[in-house]
């Protein structure tokens, strides 16, 4: 084994005799070849004991020449300063030696690692991996790569670090040291097994960036029991939370291990790990693939339908939603979980809008299927305006999640144009409203709006109307040309909101003025690109 060196040789000596399978023993020596982990467990298992033979051999012939054996002159320097091999009772147990026999190496090549507790055993092998693609492929995901992540039981970082301690010692005898950084990771290890063995089985490479994830959950039955000490000796570690099962998360033992002094922990941890009573178990296998996002414009002809589910105290007052309408297609064809639905500023549900439309975009969480070509989002968009005579989109196209950002900008940023229906209690001639199309960029002072106080902030907001243009229809009824800052409140600055907006048209008329029909005649955002439809 040619990654391992003559320094090795007590590491690979020690953890071998305590239980420790063999890519565990290659982390601990810090071996870094990726494809040495990946050899048979059988072939490693070999491969150590030859290592151990080997050595030993050079090593008798160098002793019977030497007076003085290196390894013993070590070992009586270091007990000239102090008892360094302590009981359980105060932490490093002494470690019988190997080197009467094989007994404890054919023991750790069927035992569970008393490291990973079977991590770098049995879940490497080619059986499991058959069984997470068989999980993968009946789950019927689109994909073109894969990210693997995978969740360890909480104690894995317990026994490695009574396992660190115990390396750490025999190497101080030597002279030497073992920072617990310089260890190889057992989730790095881990992946780079498995990734070829996915890769292979599932058809497409591994990539980090890859927006399709395959998780695999270990969890142990002896966690608890195993992380308890950590709880009494660190209490502030450990807080309940409201959606975990337990306070022994990863993250809380890790944090733990931090803070525990190392003579604290060994007393109340046994050094070396014992070895464990059971198996790790595979608890979920999950698959989730990144989120798709879609945009397009929506019109809305209907003045009785809102832009989301209308439901007040838990009853739903119309039957369905330009959300709704737009999204059940969506949902269906991608295969996703759920959506999140976000657009340019949104209309009241009697407000039609009309023009070009309002810029849309949804969030379509776990799609299974993610590959669209042009073709196919223009028959699914022709779909979902043949689905309903309340509301048409165009444009509809894939996006990123970055380009959503330029449709929030114009909810503030951007013009807003609409016409709206006015009324007056007293009577009206043309002349009457004309001085109203002179009137350039009017600035208002909006209090929040009595309809909405109970859903958005009280506060005074100023906005403009940029321009107007009547229309006289009879002595009191005329339409109204708006362009306005967007987050203006239209019906507001018609009737004024008993006084909250100042100025309005009531005001501005010296009259009672009421509005009876609204329409969003264009968003001014130059956002999802045009398409030819």
């Amino acid at each position: 084994m040619s990654s391992l060196t003559e320094k090795d040789r007590p590491i690979v000596q020690l953890l071998l005799n305590t239980g420790t399978c063999p890519r565990c023993i290659l982390r601990f020596c810090c071996v870094g070849s990726q494809t040495l982990y990946r050899h048979p467990y059988k072939d490693l298992m070999k491969d150590l004991k030859e290592f151990l033979k080997n050595n030993q051999e050079k090593e008798d012939t160098v002793c019977s020449d030497v007076v003085d054996p290196p390894c013993k002159r070590i070992r009586l320097e270091h007990t000239e300063e102090g008892p360094a091999d302590l009981n359980h009772n105060g932490a490093l147990q002494q470690i019988p030696s190997v080197n009467d026999g094989n007994t404890a190496m054919e023991d750790s090549a069927v035992k569970v690692c008393n490291v990973c507790l079977g991590i770098l055993q049995e879940f490497c092998e080619v059986d499991f991996v058959k069984k997470v693609c068989q999980k993968v492929n009946s789950a019927d995901y689109q994909f073109t790569s894969f990210v693997f992540s995978v969740s360890l039981p909480p104690q894995l970082s317990v026994r490695e670090r009574a396992a660190w301690l115990l390396v750490k010692q025999e190497m101080g005898k030597l002279g030497l040291s073992l920072a617990k950084d310089d260890i190889v990771q057992l989730k790095e290890a881990y992946k780079w097994i498995i990734h070829p063995q996915l890769s292979e089985e599932l058809g497409v490479p591994a990539d980090g960036k890859s927006l399709f994830e395959v998780s695999v959950v270990f969890a142990h039955p002896e966690t608890e029991d195993e992380c308890r000490f950590l709880a009494t000796a660190c209490p502030d570690c450990f807080k309940p939370a409201k959606n975990k099962q337990s306070v022994f998360t990863r993250m809380a033992v890790i944090k733990a291990l931090e803070k525990i002094k190392e003579e604290d922990f060994l007393k109340h941890f046994p050094c070396p790990p014992s070895s464990p009573k059971n198996l790790c178990v595979a608890l979920e296998i999950q698959c989730n693939n990144g989120a798709v996002f879609v945009a397009g414009r929506y019109n809305k002809y209907s003045r009785n339908l809102p832009q989301t589910p209308w439901i007040i105290d838990g009853e739903r007052k119309l039957e369905s939603s330009v959300e709704e309408l737009i999204s059940e297609h969506l949902m269906a064809e991608f295969k996703a979980d759920s959506f999140n639905f976000s657009s340019s500023g949104r209309e009241d549900v009697d407000v039609r809008t009309l023009g070009n439309g309002r810029p849309f975009a949804i969030e379509l969480v776990n799609p299974r299927r993610i590959r669209f070509t042009a073709e196919e989002m223009k028959g699914l968009q022709q779909t979902i305006n043949n689905s309903s005579d309340k509301i048409q989109v165009r444009d509809l196209q894939l996006v990123t999640r970055s380009a959503i950002g330029r449709m929030k900008e114009g909810e503030e940023e951007k013009t807003k144009t609409y016409s709206a229906l006015i009324w007056t209690d007293k009577a009206i001639q043309k002349e009457d409203i004309a001085f109203l199309d002179d009137i350039k960029e009017l600035k208002l002072d909006q209090k929040t709006p009595l309809r909405v106080l109970h859903r958005r902030p009280l506060a005074v907001r100023c906005r403009i109307i940029h321009t107007m243009q009547s229309e006289y229809i009879d002595e009191h009824h005329f339409r109204l040309h708006l362009k306005t800052q967007a987050g203006t409140y239209i019906k507001e600055f018609v009737h004024g909101d008993f006084g909250r907006t100042k100025p309005n048209i009531g005001s501005l008329l010296n009259r009672t003025a009421d509005i009876l029909e609204l329409d969003v005649e264009s968003v001014d955002v130059d956002w999802p690109p045009t398409l030819d439809n």
